[in-house]
């Protein structure tokens, strides 16, 4: 049996093979993945990682859960209605970009793993549809001449690729947070910018 801290409490024991859950499926994928590789990095019986979770399933579902709450947490200064609509975008560009840059696994776990497994492509897809709507709603607010729910949409979806691009070179670390950000920010503000002179075109 693997020598681990007895009798810790349920809750902080759960994050524990979360963590090393999660250090795995990034660096193995989810089928070379094993049970047997969690509980050993866990510092835990196999037996034990199943009287938590039930199955290799469960246990990633888990992680992609818990790794999806964090990224949508780091998002959310980004969406104060006290900032500026600049300020706005560049907080949330910046928030996902050092999510991204502090937690390579999870962002590997989320953006590669979870997107390449069919049993978890709904799970996936709704993180994805989450942060889609809410860039469509920075983008709604922050234009002035009026478009579609379904060109809001779509230009959401152009940038969360954007993003998910330069957040996926990150995790390499082939680019710096700060080059990136500011990359992305002027990228969304140059477009917001010329929609707001359109209009001022149509109306001289």
């Amino acid at each position: 049996m693997a020598g681990g801290t007895k009798r810790l409490p349920r809750a902080v024991r759960e994050q524990q093979m979360l963590d090393a859950a999660v250090k795995v499926f990034s660096a193995n994928g989810f089928r070379e993945a094993s049970m047997d590789a969690i509980a050993a990095e866990a510092d835990i019986s196999k037996p034990m990682l199943y009287l938590y979770y039930g199955s290799k399933d469960e246990l990633f579902g888990a992680c992609v859960q818990r790794e999806g709450a964090r990224f949508f947490e780091a998002l959310q200064p980004g969406f104060s209605p006290s900032l500026k609509q600049r300020d706005q975008a560049r907080t949330v560009i910046m928030g996902f970009l050092q999510f991204v840059d502090a937690n390579r696994e999870a962002w590997r776990v989320l953006y590669r793993v979870a997107t390449g497994q069919a049993a978890f492509a709904t799970l996936a897809a709704a993180t994805r549809r989450q942060m889609i709507d809410m860039v469509a709603g920075l983008i709604r607010r922050g234009t002035t001449t009026p478009h579609t729910d379904a060109e809001y949409e779509l230009m959401a979806i152009a940038l969360v690729g954007a993003g998910e691009a330069v957040a996926d070179r990150i995790s390499e670390g082939d680019i710096s947070i700060d080059a990136a950000t500011e990359m992305m920010t002027s990228l969304i503000w140059r477009g917001l910018s010329g929609d707001r002179r359109d209009r001022a075109d149509h109306e001289s």
